[in-house]
């Protein structure tokens, strides 16, 4: 008797064997060192009578996921394709996709698509775009990617794990939702230049805009930037605030660095302050009351000075010595600071504390002007009346490198870096706080209630150019310009829950455009990261930066300027390579390729669309989609094996049967001095920050420790070349690791499930 199988639509008929060999024989076709047989008896089939033919094809897919190794790379695309011919099963019923209006169609009737698709653009040109998508390079996914497009971004019931579309369906109507506000005569063209940018992977998106782009939620800012002033109904409003943007899958950053001390008086002395702790609890309590779209709980960074009096406790506060009650150890923290705390550490001398709320206008002058700040901050010094404490630099700085690197994430803000550096005048528009990666530098102001129209929440939109992809800089042109376009779309077409988000997306429509796959750049060009061909890296960063600039120049002459352009350097002709931090210029020689000249002369006619336009974020999710490095960082392995929610992923670096000699594993540095060169290079052209990460193995040092002296000269070494933020600080035996989608050397390091952790700015 015939083996019965359960096909999808419940309908059962014998077992086709021939049909199963036809679909393993698809996905290893054209895919080098894979063998068909391998798979199927990796495999394992035990056909039971009324086996789902669903339950077969996982099977095949994790057999050929576990041969995924550095001898058998090609099995991470015949994985992929695996899913991919699972995929159209379900969403099809067949392997050939549907003509993409009639799935467009099904989507809105169904309330998964937003309306705006089947409104905006007429049949024929809905047919002009079925003759134009390209289904098969849903084929070139990897398995990592197409699991992190079935777990993430595919529009789907989540209850049910029933699948509406295919990557490619997504990809474009992601590009019709952006450009559809075009004129008519242009859009398509922009439409089918921005998809193809998009399903080749120049330009990678975060994961706001693949999962939500072209459904009906229209909030896609990855990061948000909310600042709290020193009043009840400041902190409260900054509380509700976080909930509502948690709720949209958005990363936080809190700037709470303006909170009076514990013992401050209260209605002149008829009650003291509690402190600071309490309010970082409620900020805590806040961040997780909501989850991130259902999927994870929220996360936030909260930035606070390095003189605030209550410093010492709050820098312990992520650790796990201490009671619940001094401990707030579910959100990370920024400690910020500025040249005058390192000229204290340098010269052995002492840093003095304060309550914000007894220097007036010492807090307001850390970030806008720095000699005010100085000259505040000296008089304090001397007022033998003010409530203040001394400690050593020494001490103060050693602590903090401490909890760094026992913690991972206590994070560092040079806040003279953010603002002298910045694209904004910091005496009318002061950066104050990074975001939860420390990768974004936008003003805020503090709201008084929740519908504060006068306060300003920051949003930051986020994409990424792959540099991978780029043999020449001139290259750079095309993606650029359309990663600016897309995502100064974006900026009208989502609505915003806050009434400040709005207002200060509206007045700034800032943009954050990245790096993703650097490690194979650096290996395709036969450098590391060790010892970094730094005039290479500079030549490409200034095309990337300048192509960037001036897609939102031109922009800004068809469209117009952000209202807050008055607000920007770039507003006066300023661009980043001129405001840079110049001690850069011993690491490689200052010098200008492209039209700078020309360019600054259209920045003072037309102005700029954008007070920003780049920034380097981590990049997990979207280097495993394109089949990339992760972002700016150096690979851990050359397979990689990351395990999420979604299960175990492998992934091969890419171009490894090629480069295997030329890539540089992070381990294998045996200091971050020249990954840190690398990222002050970078940071010349930035209008905003770097999520960039210290890592150290102990392996490389006496006695395996990391020595504090070697720690200190690291971090006087990013101020002195202009980083503006550090993020992780990485340890190869696990203490700090970096705890997103984690990243383990096979065999060395037990692979570990990812903890609470924002996707929003890992795009």
């Amino acid at each position: 008797m015939a083996i019965q199988v359960t096909k999808r639509t419940g309908k059962k008929e014998s077992l086709d064997l021939e049909k199963l060999h036809k679909v393993v024989f698809y996905a290893c076709d054209a895919v080098t060192g894979v063998s068909a047989s391998e798979v199927e008896i990796r495999s394992h089939l035990q056909f039971s009578d009324g086996i789902k033919t669903s339950d077969i094809q996982e099977t095949l897919i994790k057999a050929a996921a576990d041969l995924i190794s550095e001898e058998t790379p090609g099995y991470q695309f015949v994985a992929g394709r695996l899913i991919n011919y699972h995929l159209r099963k379900m969403v099809y019923g067949e392997f050939e996709p549907w003509h993409i209006y009639k799935l467009v169609k099904r989507n809105v009737e169904s309330g998964f698509y937003d309306p705006a698709l089947l409104e905006d653009l007429t049949e024929s040109e809905w047919d002009e775009l079925n003759d134009y998508i390209k289904h098969d390079r849903d084929e070139t996914l990897t398995y990592a990617g197409m699991e992190q497009w079935r777990g993430k971004y595919l529009v789907k019931n989540r209850v049910t794990n029933e699948v509406f579309e295919t990557p490619q369906m997504a990809y474009m109507c992601i590009a019709v939702t952006l450009f559809a506000g075009y004129p008519p005569a242009e859009r398509m063209r922009w439409i089918k230049d921005y998809y193809d940018a998009i399903s080749t992977y120049y330009i990678s998106l975060p994961t706001p805009v693949m999962a939500g782009v072209r459904t009906p939620q229209r909030q896609f800012s990855s990061c948000v930037l909310i600042e709290t002033d020193d009043s009840l109904d400041s902190i409260n409003a900054t509380a509700s605030s976080i909930v509502k943007y948690v709720s949209q899958k958005a990363g936080i950053g809190i700037g709470a660095g303006s909170i009076r001390a514990i013992g401050s008086p209260i209605r002149r002395g008829d009650a003291y302050h509690t402190g600071v702790i309490p309010f970082y609890k409620l900020f805590q309590s806040a961040t997780r009351s909501c989850s991130q779209g259902g999927v994870r709980n929220g996360a936030a960074t909260l930035y606070y000075p390095i003189w605030h009096l209550e410093v010492e406790d709050l820098l312990v506060l992520k650790n796990n010595k201490g009671t619940e009650d001094n401990r707030v150890r579910h959100m990370d923290y920024g400690v910020q600071f500025n040249k005058l705390m390192y000229e204290r550490l340098i010269q052995g001398g002492n840093i003095t504390l304060f309550s914000p709320s007894d220097v007036p206008g010492l807090y307001e002058a850390f970030f806008a002007d720095q000699d005010k700040f100085q000259e505040l901050y000296e008089t304090a010094e001397r007022n033998t009346r003010l409530r203040k404490k001394t400690v050593r630099a020494s001490d103060l700085f050693s602590a903090f490198m401490e909890e760094r690197k026992n913690t991972g994430r206590i994070y560092l803000m040079n806040v003279d870096h953010a603002n002298d550096h910045s694209s904004f005048k910091a005496d009318v528009a002061p950066v104050k706080q990074s975001n939860l990666c420390c990768e974004i530098d936008l003003p805020t102001k503090p709201l008084n209630d929740f519908n504060d129209e006068e306060g300003e929440i920051a949003l930051c939109t986020l994409s990424a150019i792959n540099w991978g992809l780029i043999r020449d800089p001139k290259d750079f042109e095309k993606p650029c310009t359309l990663a600016v376009r897309g995502l100064d779309a974006l900026l009208t077409y989502q609505n915003y829950p806050v009434k400040a988000a709005e207002r200060a997306t509206m007045l700034r429509r800032p943009l954050g455009i990245g790096i993703i796959n650097l490690a194979f750049w650096l290996a395709r060009n036969d450098t590391t990261y060790s010892n970094p061909d730094l005039d290479l890296v500079d030549e490409y960063a200034e095309a990337w930066s300048y192509y960037l600039i001036k897609a939102s120049a031109d922009i800004a002459a068809e469209q117009g300027t952000c209202p807050g352009v008055c607000e920007t350097k770039y507003g006066d002709g300023i661009t980043p390579n001129q405001t840079y931090k110049t001690d850069v210029d011993e690491l490689v020689k200052h010098q200008e390729r492209m039209d700078w000249k020309g360019l600054r002369k259209q920045l003072l006619e037309t102005g700029i669309r954008n007070s920003t336009l780049m920034a380097l974020m981590p990049a997990e999710t979207s280097a495993q989609i394109s089949n990339s490095t992760n972002g700016i960082e150096p690979p851990r392995a050359y397979v990689s094996v990351k395990q999420s929610k979604d299960g175990v992923l492998k992934q091969v670096v890419p171009g490894y049967p090629r480069l295997k000699n030329k890539y540089e594993l992070l381990w294998d540095q045996e200091s971050p001095e020249g990954y840190l060169k690398i990222m002050a290079v970078l940071q010349k052209y930035i209008d905003q920050g770097i999520s960039a990460n210290t890592s150290y193995n102990p392996q490389h040092f006496e006695d395996e420790k990391i020595p504090m002296s070697a720690m200190l000269k690291h971090l006087i070494m990013c101020y002195k070349f202009g980083l503006k933020q550090l993020y992780y600080f990485n340890t190869y035996d696990g203490a700090g690791d970096d705890v997103g989608e984690k990243e383990q050397i096979i065999l060395e390091l037990p692979t570990q499930v990812e903890e609470e952790d924002c996707e929003s700015c890992v795009i």
